[in-house]
């Protein structure tokens, strides 16, 4: 089933199907699951479902054609205000939020919120990239969040609630979206004429993670060549630290000055190391073959000389999760990276994750 053409959130949208139905509607809400699943699209169009003028809100089912519907759509409604952070941003702006120096409180987020609706219904304030509040724009939308404007609903939208203050997260209602499964992301690749054949589509939403955003990072084939380089040379007897680390870093590099494509791809390196110990563990258990014969050639050199048992190749895997979410929680790159390689190396070494 799809819900105005998004897969894969049904139970979603019959959570807010019921409460719609029970006149339940909070008025706070924080969207939370991986990037790139249809979080915002789905917001998107709640907000139209809640702001049609010919059809009730409880149906979730909006016209598309009235003079709301199609504003929604051009992003132009009055009662519609929608926040993202810049992409030469590192936060959220405050001014974003509660208006510049000259405007406090006048202009922003929550002003606008705060104002009656222009056409009679609600007003709905989508806020996206609610994981890069800082506590001062968190701050400056307590007061909205514990004394809703009437007729208003405001969405927020991140990855994970551990990514929010307390304060914000004790104001709102969490709704959790899932990850796509394999096969619709590569449904979605192909129907979307993001990929030119079903074998590179299975391929990349294979690596997504349940995300198209991430399955669209994973494109390009210097990408699929670091992979190997990288799997390759954690297969090897010796592992050089320096040498990877310069070769990492070079591939960082590659992705431009930009801060998020710079994450990403640092993100993509911890990831591919990840799954090289996942299988690794696999092998050393005895467990069954896999699809990816080139991956599993490497782990199969490596099965002949790891020094240690299975207890290393897991601390391996879990100094590789560990330092994505360093990642995410915007650690410095050029230490974070250094650690992990002198993590795992000592981890070889001492058959154990080492001591600190």
């Amino acid at each position: 089933m799809s819900w105005q053409g998004i897969l894969g959130h049904d139970d979603v949208v019959e959570q807010f199907r019921l409460a719609l139905a029970r006149q339940r509607l909070a008025s706070s809400f924080l969207f939370v699951g991986p990037a790139g699943i249809g979080k915002r699209t789905f917001a998107a169009r709640l907000a139209q479902a809640l702001l049609c003028r010919r059809r009730p809100a409880a149906d979730l089912d909006p016209c598309g054609q009235c003079s709301s519907c199609v504003q929604v759509a051009a992003d132009t409604h009055p009662d519609l205000v929608m926040v993202d952070r810049p992409k030469d941003k590192s936060f959220l702006p405050l001014e974003l939020l509660i208006g510049d120096k000259d405007h406090r409180g006048r202009q922003g987020l929550c002003h606008a919120i705060a104002m009656k609706p222009f056409m009679g219904g609600r007003k709905v304030a989508i806020l996206d990239d609610a994981d890069y509040l800082n506590a001062e724009g968190a701050n400056s939308l307590l007061k909205t969040l514990e004394e809703p404007p009437p007729r208003s609903v405001l969405i927020l939208i991140g990855t994970s609630p551990a990514k929010q203050l307390p304060t914000i997260r004790s104001r709102c209602q969490v709704v959790r979206f899932r990850a796509l499964p394999s096969e619709l992301v590569a449904e979605l690749l192909l129907s979307q004429n993001l990929v030119e054949s079903p074998e590179e589509a299975r391929r990349l939403a294979s690596h997504s993670g349940g995300s198209l955003e991430r399955a669209l990072e994973l494109t390009g084939d210097e990408l699929w060549q670091f992979r190997l380089m990288l799997q390759e040379r954690l297969s090897e007897p010796g592992l050089d630290g320096v040498s990877l680390a310069e070769a990492v870093s070079a591939f960082v590099s590659e992705a431009g000055s930009e801060a998020a494509r710079r994450r990403a791809r640092m993100r993509q390196v911890f990831e591919f190391a990840a799954e090289f110990y996942r299988y690794l563990i696999r092998g050393l258990s005895g467990a069954a073959g896999m699809d990816d014969t080139e991956l599993e050639g490497r782990v199969r050199r490596a099965l002949q000389h790891w020094p240690t048992d299975d207890a290393a190749a897991a601390a391996c895997l879990d100094r590789s999760i560990s330092a994505i979410d360093e990642l995410e929680r915007n650690a410095y790159q050029p230490t974070l990276l250094e650690c992990w390689i002198d993590d795992v190396v000592k981890t070889r070494l001492l058959g154990h994750a080492p001591l600190r």
